[in-house]
């Protein structure tokens, strides 16, 4: 069963594994608010637990807003979970501060909160990344209506002696073409301990038909690497205004994103559309599959709410596929 709260939509989500236990986390905002749009403003994040990704126990929230003046003063959106060296769990996520009633424009930051047993957690108040440096548009570019630096995914180095973080952002860089908001790259930042991140140059070129890529998530799906992240059709800008959007893989073979060198967006392909959202590839009892929010309705109406998880296989021509239980049977 879908994981759902009858007074709370739920969105956005990522997960952390402890034995045999699935530590969900995920954006919650009451339906009283009545316009789903009202629910970025008002997010907190919730925690739940399941032993199979389809039977959920929920435990409320663990994170809130802080105070007027943090960065997180409004609300608290995306992140991710990693358990560090030492046994500390560590959550990234995104504080979100508006800055004006009635309007969009907010500015966006990556923090941390840390836990002994994934049930409690104690916001730090030592790490904070933003979007202000060479190569990303901040608020003062006045280019979009957000200072775009959210949805962090952290994952170690190959060689061992750092970690990555993946981050939504948009680039300061012109793009070629003829659309200004086709901007929307995997920004990049790196830490030797965790604690200290620095941000670097993105792992993407703008460009590529996507305002934003949201939630990115690197991933090994049957041996082979993956980078996942969400755009939806009314971000999709560029060469690909017009087109569908969802949840998007690209198959980066034997290439490092970490290298140097720029992943190729445009060799991106869609494996869910609009109906789900913020997708993660998880690894389930069954095998891979890919865990979404259901985002429209077959009215168009925002559900808000987790859907279960759909096995993932590579097709012969190297794309990945996302099946319902029917098409595995």
């Amino acid at each position: 069963m879908a994981f759902s709260l009858p007074d709370f939509w739920v969105w956005d989500f990522w997960t952390a594994i402890d034995g045999p236990t699935v530590h969900l986390y995920y954006l919650r905002a009451p339906v009283s608010l009545v316009d789903p749009h009202l629910r970025h403003r008002n997010a907190s994040v919730g925690h739940a637990t399941s032993l199979d990704y389809v039977n959920w126990t929920d435990h409320g929230v663990v994170l809130e807003h802080g105070e007027p003046g943090a960065a997180d003063e409004t609300a608290t959106w995306t992140g991710s979970v990693y358990r560090d060296p030492s046994g500390l769990w560590r959550m990234y996520y995104t504080g979100s501060r508006y800055l004006r009633a009635g309007e969009d424009t907010n500015i966006e930051t990556v923090l941390m909160a840390t836990s002994n047993d994934l049930h409690e957690w104690v916001k730090a108040s030592g790490v904070q990344l933003s979007a202000s440096h060479p190569w990303y548009e901040t608020l003062a570019d006045y280019t979009w209506r957000e200072e775009a630096w959210r949805d962090p995914w952290v994952v170690p180095d190959a060689a061992g002696d750092q970690w990555h973080m993946l981050i939504t952002a948009r680039s300061r860089e012109i793009p070629t073409g003829d659309d200004p908001a086709d901007r929307g790259v995997i920004g990049h930042a790196i830490s030797r301990d965790l604690d200290s991140w620095t941000a670097a140059a993105p792992i993407s070129a703008p460009g590529a038909g996507f305002a934003h890529l949201e939630v990115p998530q690197l991933v090994l799906v049957d041996g082979k690497k993956a980078l996942i992240f969400s755009c939806d059709s009314s971000h999709l800008v560029g060469k690909r205004a017009g087109g569908a959007g969802g949840v998007w893989a690209l198959a980066l073979g034997d290439a490092d994103p970490f290298s140097g060198g720029l992943v190729n967006l445009d060799d991106a392909q869609l494996i869910v559309g609009d109906e789900l959202y913020a997708g993660r590839v998880v690894e389930t009892p069954a095998g891979p599959a890919l865990l979404g929010f259901e985002n429209v309705g077959q009215n168009g109406e925002f559900v808000g709410r987790l859907s279960d998880p759909l096995p993932l296989r590579w097709s012969d021509d190297g794309r990945l596929v996302a099946f319902t239980r029917e098409r595995v049977r």
